[in-house]
Parts: C-alpha cells; structure tokens; sequence
C-alpha cells in the first residue's frame, strides 16, 4: 500500500525470449524481407545513408562526386531507402518490446573492474570501428552472417566462421571482466 492507502501494483520485468523461438522468429523474417522487398536483412547500411546525407549537408558537391556515396543521391535521398525504415523499425520495435517486458532501466553495463565512463569510451570506440569494418566488408553481421549465408554466399559463410572462432577465442580473455 502505498501513503494514501491505495494498493499500487508494480509488473516486475519479464524474461527474456526462448534463443531458439527468437531465432526463428529472425529467420521467419529474414524470409518475409526476401519475399515481399526482394532483398534480405541489414543494418549498417541505414547508418552509412545517414552518415552521407548529413556530410551532404555540409558539402553536396563533394559527396555527390564521390564514387562511393555519389550514387545514393542520384535518385534523390538516401534515406529513402528501405535500409533506413528497416533501422528505424528495429529501433521502434525494440522500445515497444523492452517497455512491454518492463527492461526499460537507465544503466551502463560493465565488469566489475571497468569505470562507466571506461565503458562508453571503449563502446564508442568498438562501434566506429565495427562500422568502418562493415563498410569495408561491404555489410555488417546481419547483412553478412545472415542475409549472405542465406544466399549461401563462400564470402558470407567464411565470415560467419570468423566470427564465431573470433568470439571463442576472445571470449576466455574478456570473460573474468563481466563475473559477479
């Protein structure tokens, strides 16, 4: 009860998905892109658009005459793209979930010997570098290891088998930082 004798309920938050039922609820997805879009899944892609038109902003003339970012303006804005409303879904639809399964909370997540504000540097710094690494790969993780291998793209699944021998080699490494 609360001081004014009314009986407040509090929903505590919700677990987490099933891996295996998420799983297929992304490939069940990754299905619908290719069927109803004709392209799969991918994410960095909508960063790089956003990254472009605000440098367009700044500079037009140059960024158009850029081989690489020149031709997202030829046929208007690149946020037109359907990579852009992709991200923006995912983001919306994240919020929804976290609000409805009461994970919204205000936090740094961190091993016990990192600082916060050692732990947003170091994040900051792993994401520009994902970045760059995924424009250069030409995806990121969910247009390589999932839309690639779907295809049954060599390039994609030499890059899912990376990944994963990656993270199990580091993950020893890292792991004592993030024990209670």
């Amino acid at each position: 009860m609360n001081a004014i004798g009314k009986q407040v309920l509090v929903r505590a938050e919700q677990p987490y998905w099933n891996p295996y039922v998420a799983g297929i609820g992304l490939g069940l997805t990754l299905l619908v892109s290719f069927v109803a879009l004709g392209v799969g899944l991918g994410a960095s892609g909508s960063t790089a658009r956003l990254a472009a038109s605000a440098a367009h902003a700044l500079a037009p003339e140059a960024v158009e005459s850029n081989g690489y970012l020149g031709s997202w303006f030829a046929s208007g804005s690149p946020l037109a793209s359907y990579l852009v409303f992709l991200s923006l879904g995912t983001l919306l639809g994240g919020l929804l979930s976290a609000l409805f399964a009461r994970r919204i909370h205000a936090t740094v997540e961190r091993g016990r010997g990192v600082t916060p504000r050692t732990r947003l540097l170091l994040a900051l710094g792993g994401g520009l570098l994902v970045g760059f690494a995924s424009r250069m790969a030409a995806g990121c993780t969910s247009g390589q290891a999932l839309t690639g291998s779907a295809l049954l793209l060599g390039g994609s699944w030499a890059f899912l088998v990376a990944m994963f021998a990656g993270g199990f080699l580091v993950a020893p490494l890292v792991r004592k930082e993030w024990l209670p």
